[in-house]
Parts: C-alpha cells; sequence; structure tokens
C-alpha cells in the first residue's frame, strides 16, 4: 500500500496534478509574463468598473409607501367597533394597542388626504386630545387609565364618518 501511495504521488508530481498545479508556472519568456500581468489588471479594472457602474443604477433608497387611503383605514378602526376589554382584568393590551395603532394610522392618513387636514378638522382635533393625553406610553395600565378616552375616540369617528360616506365609499 506504501508502494502504491508513493506511485500515485509520483504520477500527480510529473503529471501537473501534483500540490502546486494551479500555480501557474514562470515561463521563459519575460515579455509573455508582462502580457499576462497586463490582461490579469485588466480584468480585474473590467470587473472593478462593471460593480462600480452596477452600484450606480440601483436606487440608494427604496421608496416607502405612504399612509393609506382614509378609507381604508377607517375600514380597520371599524372592525374594533364589536370589540372590547375589561379594564383590571389583564385583556386589554391587545384591544386598546390596536384601538390606538388604527387612530394613529387614520390620523396619518387623513393628514396626507387630498381633501387635506381641514376637511377632517374634528377628528383630528380629537385624535390630537387623545394622543396628547396618552403621550408616548403605551403599556397596558397606561392604556387602561386612558380606556374611556380611547374608546370614546374611537366611537365618535365612527359617528363623524359616518356622516361624511364620501369619504370612506
Amino acid at each position: 500500500m506504501i508502494v502504491a501511495a508513493a506511485l500515485v504521488s509520483c504520477t500527480q508530481a510529473s503529471s501537473g496534478g501534483g500540490p502546486g498545479a494551479d500555480v501557474p508556472a514562470a515561463s521563459t519568456d519575460p515579455a509573455a509574463d508582462r502580457a499576462r500581468i497586463a490582461e490579469d489588471t485588466e480584468d480585474t479594472e473590467n470587473a472593478d468598473r462593471a460593480e462600480r457602474e452596477a452600484a450606480a443604477e440601483e436606487p440608494t433608497a427604496v421608496p416607502t409607501p405612504g399612509p393609506a387611503l382614509v378609507r381604508d383605514a377607517f375600514a380597520t378602526l371599524q372592525a374594533t367597533l364589536d370589540d372590547t376589554c375589561t379594564p383590571g382584568a389583564g385583556d386589554c393590551a391587545y384591544f386598546l394597542g390596536r384601538v390606538t395603532q388604527e387612530l394613529t394610522e387614520l390620523d396619518e392618513s387623513m393628514r396626507a388626504d387630498d381633501k387635506g387636514p381641514g376637511h377632517f378638522k374634528q377628528p383630528l382635533a380629537d385624535m390630537k386630545v387623545l394622543f396628547d393625553k396618552l403621550g408616548d406610553d403605551r403599556s397596558e395600565a397606561h392604556l387602561e387609565k386612558y380606556f374611556s378616552e380611547i374608546v370614546g375616540t374611537r366611537d365618535g369617528i365612527n359617528t363623524w364618518m359616518q356622516d361624511h360616506p364620501d369619504d370612506y365609499r
């Protein structure tokens, strides 16, 4: 077996398949060596240029969609109308968090709408009063403290929107 391994090793070395087989041999012609080096350099420069051109064609920032249409934001708020929770029972985190999020998205939609924020003056004012009370705290205990205000704002906006069907149909 040792003899066989030695034969394989000798065969690889003599056939160019042994260690270092992928390293180009130095030629005896210096002009050929310079031509090979110039070709390798040109290939690297072309690859670098292609990468730069591809990067320049790609957009630097992916555009983000704007707020939902008022009708879409209102529809998701309306989906909460039959939902409620019992403050103090531990079942309000999802419900109050969702209603608050839906109101936030409706506020953004109304401000971005083509009719302008002046058209939505009352609901925007109601949401501002609520958001000023809530501040940045969205913990369950804090939202439960303002349960009546959150649900009242949702219901008041629903009533206002029902009187303005052109805004949600």
